[in-house]
């Protein structure tokens, strides 16, 4: 694994976005939902298995992103920032079997769902580099955050 490529990836990605401040999960989110022409939709995953953080599904009309309910807010936003990062990076997706989607998506027609990405290898190469585009989107918003006098403000001062 070179993560120097994959640093260098991550911020030649979020250059590219070329994002207006102050930046926040949902003006990311508005700014993908106008590049790709199509809206975002995220939910929780209701029973989420301990394998799965977050999945991105690529349906006809819109994307969706599923995850994991978090422990915090903060834990929710990077889970969230990783799967809008995959779409960043235009990374591939893998096929999702039918049974699969349905055993997490009783409600949608399984062959509806036409691609995910899971977060289950992190020594994979585009793991890597969307979990570093994540980060550096993630500060980006806590930049904003402490300049407006937003919470959840300096984590530097609190975790050192």
């Amino acid at each position: 694994m070179d993560y120097d490529a994959a640093r260098s990836r991550a911020r030649e990605a979020e250059a590219g976005l070329s994002l207006n401040e102050p930046v926040s999960l949902a003006s990311i989110q508005a700014h993908l939902e106008r590049q790709r022409n199509r809206k975002i939709v995220i939910k929780p995953i209701e029973g989420a298995t301990d394998k799965v953080c977050g999945l991105w599904f690529g349906l006809d009309h819109m994307d969706l992103i599923m995850h994991a309910r978090a422990a915090s807010e903060v834990h929710r936003q990077q889970i969230v920032l990783h799967e809008f990062a995959h779409m960043v990076m235009r990374h591939e997706q893998d096929i999702v079997s039918a049974e699969y989607a349905g055993t997490f998506f009783p409600d949608l027609d399984p062959e509806r769902v036409v691609r995910a990405l899971k977060r289950t290898d992190f020594l994979n190469e585009f793991e890597v580099a969307a979990e570093l585009l994540a980060d550096r989107l993630a500060a980006r918003i806590r930049r904003s955050q402490d300049r407006s006098g937003g919470q959840p403000g300096n984590f530097g001062s609190v975790f050192g």
